[in-house]
């Protein structure tokens, strides 16, 4: 029988590689695939912290794909990368939403783009380093399920993902802890054993996403990000702001407001250039409402339905009520109120182990 052939997206990181080399063991015909996504190769220095977007990334994967003796290749992805990840986190942010640009790069990126690119070369599958899994349930749908280690579990980042891309997926990692990949990783003698997780988004190394966004956005749109006033909710000017694209919804430091009291940012309102704050009691919220709705374990919502649900990466998830409010949106009531529901975030449903659905909060 003919072994089925698999792209494994390699970041020259430890997972992806143990990803390959487990596949390879697995039986699979495996082709290491590193994306070339960074813009400019002179300003992306990202070896020290890791990063997938760096050019230690290929290096670093092609010593692997060596010492496991497979092909591997380098492929150009760098004008999907900038209009799907890198435009709509600017345009986001000048919208006065946060965006999550890892999921833009999953959908659009690593998954369309990549298969799109791997089908046409004769691959069955593409595999990624990611900790989650993948079931096809009872109703012939199929469906991520959160990872062995719910510390490493990347479900959330990948609720987007459409039923043909999950269909020709592999993601041999997520049946296992980090601890066991970087052991494996170590007893085949990958030099990448203990590289260091990448950290913070790829193409802003410094983290500073305020200062990335006025040196690239468009001429036309700089005017968006002026000083403007910060409001209490009833509209009364407390201060000035920096500029809309500094501020996300929750924060609290880098204020530079002394009101006597902690203070949190509760809205921003691009139109009138306005961050509103205010306290902790109104940062809280128990409805959650979102759009572009994705999905995955059911085909549609045609009822209320209780699930266990996350508003952004690093929330533990609580339980609420899900419903169809339109065609293409979801509200959620929680049963306990929720702090710094972040318009552009994520809201991912949970029904038990599996990933029901999710889209993108707008209030």
């Amino acid at each position: 029988m003919e072994k089925k052939k698999v792209v494994v997206g390699m970041s020259g990181g430890v997972d992806s590689s143990v990803a390959a080399w487990l596949l390879k063991k697995q039986g699979y015909d495996v082709i290491g695939v590193t994306m070339q996504i960074w813009q400019d190769e002179q300003e992306i220095i990202q070896e020290e912290q890791g990063g997938c977007c760096g050019l230690s990334a290929v290096e670093d994967a092609r010593r692997v794909a060596a010492s496991l003796g497979i092909p591997y290749y380098v492929m150009n992805f760098k004008q999907e990368f900038k209009r799907c990840v890198i435009d709509y986190f600017m345009d986001e942010y000048i919208h006065g939403r946060t965006p999550n640009p890892c999921i833009a790069c999953n959908r659009y990126v690593k998954w369309e783009a990549l298969l799109k690119r791997s089908l046409e070369i004769g691959a069955d599958y593409i595999a990624t380093g990611h900790y989650a899994r993948i079931d096809c349930l009872p109703n012939g749908r199929y469906a991520l399920r959160t990872s062995q280690t719910g510390a490493k579990d990347q479900t959330y980042a990948l609720y987007n993902l459409t039923q043909e891309q999950l269909k020709r997926t592999l993601m041999p990692v997520g049946e296992y802890t980090k601890e066991e990949i970087r052991r494996m990783a170590g007893e085949i003698e990958l030099k990448v054993a203990d590289k260091p997780d990448s950290q913070d988004i790829c193409f802003v190394p410094d983290g500073d996403y305020a200062s990335y966004i006025e040196k690239n956005i468009d001429v036309d749109a700089r005017g968006r990000i002026t000083p403007g006033n910060f409001v209490l909710s009833d509209g009364m000017v407390v201060g000035q702001h920096k500029g809309i694209v500094h501020y996300t919804v929750g924060q609290r430091k880098g204020l530079g407001l002394a009101l006597g009291y902690p203070v949190f940012v509760l809205e921003i309102r691009p139109d009138t250039n306005e961050v509103v704050i205010g306290t902790h009691e109104e940062s809280l919220t128990y409805e959650v409402r979102a759009d572009r709705v994705n999905f995955m374990s059911i085909e549609d919502l045609s009822e209320k339905k209780r699930v266990w649900a996350k508003i952004r990466y690093n929330h533990k998830g609580a339980w609420c009520t899900v419903e169809k409010t339109g065609e293409d949106e979801i509200m959620c009531v929680f049963e306990e109120a929720q702090r710094a529901v972040t318009p552009g975030q994520a809201l991912v449903l949970y029904d038990g182990e599996h990933v029901l659905g999710g889209g993108t909060i707008i209030a």
